[in-house]
Formats: structure tokens, sequence, C-alpha cells
């Protein structure tokens, strides 16, 4: 499972990608214009992006040129199938390229290629006590036990040790787990916490997932 970022003007369009895409699994949000992408990629964490280039304000590859370091990769998914516009927009910074018309099989295979890729985020086995998790597959091992993890356990868990000795904020967990359209129960947060909780508990995970009374969680070794 991945957290990918539509930027696409196009709503019917944006709308059979983020289907098809969240039938392979993965997590889609969908924007319609550069400045949108931009605060998005600003307050959420993203896997990937996939990218039209000819929007309301602006062209992708130009926008591509001018990203900061260490964003996720894009995958540009445009009309434009001239070599030199392929050129262009792997010379800009894209990691792939894909023309439309497409079949959703071809970009699915492509997504996952470029998120397997060295480098590409979340891809990175993270390990923390005797826990271990693989955001590419969502399997967790506990004290040497596989655990398969619903998907928003997965990314929690992933947000957790990634951060892990750092309390975070339960916005920034809403922001993580959930879609920007989807609505959120004032104790879904709590929710999901404590079935995590529970699991690593049940599990014998030698990790401490602490409330932190108004505020928010922090995941640490037992005894930090």
């Amino acid at each position: 499972m991945a957290r990918i970022l539509i930027v696409e003007d196009n709503m019917r369009l944006a709308g059979l990608v983020a289907t098809g895409l969240r039938d392979q699994g993965h997590v889609c949000d969908h924007v319609s214009t550069l400045a949108e992408a931009t605060a998005a990629l600003a307050t959420y964490g993203f896997d990937g992006i996939i990218l039209d280039l000819g929007l309301p304000d602006g062209d992708g590859i130009d926008w591509l040129r001018h990203r900061a370091g260490g964003e996720p990769p894009a995958l540009i998914l445009t009309a434009r199938d001239a070599l030199e516009d392929r050129v262009k927009g792997l010379d800009a910074g894209a990691d792939d390229y894909l023309s439309k018309p497409f079949a959703m099989d071809e970009l699915g295979a492509r997504l996952r290629a470029m998120l397997r890729r060295p480098g590409a985020r979340g891809q990175t086995r993270l390990l923390l006590g005797n826990v271990a998790f693989d955001p590419a597959t969502q399997l967790a091992v506990i004290a040497t036990i596989p655990q398969e993890l619903t998907r928003r356990e997965g990314a929690l868990l992933e947000l957790l040790l990634r951060r892990s000795g750092e309390v975070i904020r339960r916005g920034v967990i809403e922001d993580n787990l959930y879609k920007f359209d989807e609505a959120v129960t004032p104790n879904a947060v709590e929710a999901i916490v404590s079935r995590l909780r529970r699991r690593l508990d049940d599990a014998g995970a030698d990790l401490d997932l602490h409330t932190v009374r108004g505020v928010g969680y922090i995941l640490r070794k037992c005894g930090a």
C-alpha cells in the first residue's frame, strides 16, 4: 500500500485512476492544480505522485524542475506522446512517463516499479526493538512472528516507526491515515491506536505505544 497524490484537472479521468489504484491496494488523494499539489505535499506524506502536464495554473514540467529535494517520485501521465516531450519530462525530474490513453494495469505496474527503486519513500524495512515492518507488503514481524495488519494499522505503525521517540499529534495521524474528503469520527484515531497497541502487546512486542494526554502518541522501546 502506498499513498498517491493524483494531480489531474480532468475529474472523470482522475476518478478512474483513483478507483483503479485503490483496487490495487493504494490510498489516493486528488488535486486539480499545481498550487494544490504543492500545498498537499507540504502538509501530507505521500509515497508517489501521478502528474498531468497541462494544468490550469501552469505546466507540470516547470513545476517538476522547481520541486524541493527529497519529495516523492513522480510519474507523468499525459496526452503529450512525442519523444521530445518524454525527454523533457524525464530531464525535468520525472521518474517515469506514460502517455494517454493508457491501460490501468500498466499504470499500476509502472507505479509499483517506481516505488521499488532505491530512494523511493516508504520502501525501506523499518525496525525498532523486536518489531519489523515492510511498507511495501504491509507485513509486520513482531517477536519473529509475521502479523497481517489492516491498511490503517499498517499506516499507523509505519508513521510511528518512522518517527519513533517523537510525540506525533493526533492531527498528523489523521492526515496520514485518511484521505482529504474522508469523514473522521471524533474517536477514530483513538480506536485505531487502541487496536494497534493491543496487537503489539498480544504479540509480545518490546515497544510502548504511549498516549501523551491532550497532545498525541509516542512509540518507543520499553524502558526507554
